[in-house]
């Protein structure tokens, strides 16, 4: 019923807490449909899980940019995400308090998940990793912290390169 990146998503976000992998799956996800037909309600998850990684880093400007910016997409998406299985009220109401609370001590963020069977199975996958559902993120974890610093690029530099290489390439077959 629900999509295999969505799955793994909850998992990094509710187990991990690794919130920039979150935001890598979904986005990848997202781009599996073409332009013109992707949809924005992954977009407002993808806002949330950027929003907390901004926020655990202490760059509260970014944050409450992402909060405010993932709230107004999931209120005009409100149908799609309640179909996630998610208590939209419930979100809007965490993230309009996490925004104004943003820059206090950080704390990890629970999507307030409302379909028990969708629950039930990602209590089960996180277990079969042998990840705590709902624990906290280890703020003492460099990786996790400032992952987009220390990952390795060098497969989006290669992937960007190529599509600057096609894009001449085009160009220069239309001359």
């Amino acid at each position: 019923m629900y999509s295999n990146a969505y799955l793994e998503f909850l998992i990094e976000f509710h187990a991990t807490r690794d919130y920039f992998e979150c935001h890598e799956i979904l986005e990848e996800h997202w781009k599996e449909d073409p332009p013109g037909k992707r949809k924005l309600h992954w977009v407002g998850l993808i806002q949330l899980a950027v929003a907390l990684y901004h926020e655990r880093r202490g760059n509260v400007t970014g944050a409450k940019r992402m909060y405010r910016s993932a709230l107004r997409i999931i209120e005009a998406e409100k149908k799609s995400i309640e179909q996630l299985g998610i208590d939209t009220s419930q979100l809007q109401q965490l993230i309009l308090e996490r925004t104004l609370q943003a820059g206090s001590t950080f704390t990890d963020f629970m999507i307030p998940i409302n379909d028990k069977k969708l629950l039930a199975a990602c209590e089960k996958l996180a277990y079969e990793r042998k990840v705590i559902w709902g624990s906290s993120s280890a703020l003492d974890s460099e990786q996790l912290i400032h992952k987009h610093k220390l990952r390795d690029r060098s497969p989006v530099i290669k992937e960007r390169e190529r599509r600057l290489s096609e894009n001449q390439l085009m160009k220069h077959e239309k001359k």
